[in-house]
């Protein structure tokens, strides 16, 4: 059932089975209809991408573009700025992330790869977004008390608050009607879903309401045995050459046991990396952890290692031919960006239309 209310406290079961359910409904019609579909998801450019972003959501927004769905995917330079005070080394970051889009299938022909701070349009959306929820709503939402609790910054900034709001916007601006989320995400995407509503019965039809299309993503822990993350360095990045693969394998945490099996609740760093090993070699990690058996940790971590520098060997190969034309890297950013203003402008003017705001 639909309600015209912001999801307030934590998610439900319920809220959950339904979002499951419906994705896969969603995931029946990409395969009769891609055509009909248009995704929105993207990227805070915060430092290198890691093979958890990759099995987490990467892969599936490759997945997605062959498919046929058209493809938005925003670097979001400007939410930077949610939980820091200043966005350092902005430049190099987004080019490194364009880098790892492009080696790991992102087909800019296929896709549109834009950044916030390009598309005046789309930012501008946030004014009458703004206006259609109230701030106990914001306030409610458990993902942004999630993020103002690990924010850096001494005090919560208005972009770390109103941050759903700008989501809608980057959602809504090229009328995306699916958005890959994982289930942590779903207060962000019912945040837009609503304004969408709001929206259109307050001025009338201009925006569809997004679907959630879930993502059974992995669980992967960072090497020191906690969640994996860019600003950790316990992180195998998409960047990373063999030799620094192989340097973070061989210091990952395990424990004291030298059996090896496959158990996430009782054993997390050591089923992590099972889990990753299997995910390289396309196995099923309880067949890997029995191979290795009674060889402990020391032939886990050398399988491990070979496992990832033979899925990243390609990758790699790749991004190295990328990185050698920093003009073209620059030349898929400005086409995008280019794209990505004419979709937002032209929402706009329908907004302003809408609102009676076209003078």
């Amino acid at each position: 059932m639909q309600t015209d209310t912001i999801t307030g406290t934590s998610l439900t079961t319920d809220s959950i089975s339904v979002a499951r359910r419906r994705s896969a409904e969603l995931e029946e019609q990409i395969q009769r209809d891609p055509g009909r579909f248009r995704v929105l998801t993207g990227d805070r450019p915060t430092g290198p991408l890691h093979l958890g972003h990759y099995f987490g959501t990467l892969r599936n927004r490759v997945r997605l573009q062959d498919a046929g769905v058209e493809t938005f995917v925003l670097v979001a330079d400007y939410q930077v700025l949610t939980d820091r005070d200043v966005a350092e080394r902005q430049a190099e970051i987004v080019e490194e992330l364009l880098l790892d889009y492009l080696a790991i299938g992102i087909d800019p022909e296929r896709s549109t790869v834009f950044t916030h701070s390009a598309i005046p349009a789309l930012n501008q959306l946030l004014l009458p977004f703004l206006s259609l929820v109230s701030v106990a709503e914001l306030q409610r939402n458990p993902t942004v008390k999630d993020e103002i609790a690990h924010s850096r910054q001494s005090a919560v900034s208005g972009l770390m608050f109103t941050y759903p709001v700008h989501q809608a916007a980057d959602i809504l601006f090229c009328k995306a009607n699916l958005v890959p989320v994982g289930q942590d995400q779903l207060p962000h995407l019912e945040v837009t879903r609503t304004v969408a509503r709001r929206f259109d019965e307050r001025y009338g039809p201009v925006f569809p309401v997004p679907d959630a299309l879930l993502s059974e993503a992995p669980l992967l822990l960072g090497t020191d045995g906690t969640k994996m993350s860019k600003s950790r360095g316990n992180a195998i990045s998409l960047s990373a050459t063999a030799d620094e693969t192989a340097k973070l394998i061989k210091g990952a945490k395990t424990d004291a046991e030298r059996h090896i099996t496959y158990d996430p609740d009782h054993r997390p760093e050591v089923s992590s990396l099972v889990l990753l090993a299997a995910l390289c070699e396309g196995a099923d990690p309880r067949a890997v952890a029995e191979e290795i058996g009674d060889g402990g940790a020391a032939v886990l971590k050398r399988r491990l290692t070979e496992a990832v520098n033979t899925f990243m060997a390609p990758l790699r190969a790749r991004r190295t031919d990328y990185a050698a034309d920093r003009t073209y890297l620059r030349k898929v950013l400005r086409q995008g960006n280019e794209r990505a203003t004419a979709v937002a402008e032209a929402t706009l003017t329908e907004v302003r239309q809408a609102m009676g705001t076209l003078y």
